[in-house]
């Protein structure tokens, strides 16, 4: 399986597409995923790429795996990415 692309190949890439300089690809990334933090809480969406959305999770009974025995989950709020349909698409291929 090949690697995960760095954040450096990553502004590396988005410079020489957009004939800007590393260092401002850098800026545009950072800056990206600061907004994107910020506005997790009202949904955040990178068109055709995805959605990042904070979610309540109800409390619920589960397990300790090494006794077996029930225990109680508090709920809580976490944070999840849903895939855009076009990536889906794009990535596995269309139906």
């Amino acid at each position: 399986m090949a690697k995960a692309m760095t954040k450096t190949q990553i502004a590396d890439h988005l410079a020489k597409k957009a004939d800007i300089k590393k260092s401002q690809a850098v800026i545009i990334l950072d800056e990206i995923a600061k907004l994107a933090y910020k506005e997790a809480k009202n949904s955040f969406t990178l068109c055709g790429l995805g959605k990042i959305v904070l979610v309540q999770r109800k409390a619920r009974v589960g397990r300790n795996p090494q006794t077996g025995a029930a225990i109680k989950i508090p709920a809580k709020k976490v944070v999840k990415f849903r895939v855009a349909k076009a990536a889906k698409d794009s990535i596995l291929g269309k139906k």
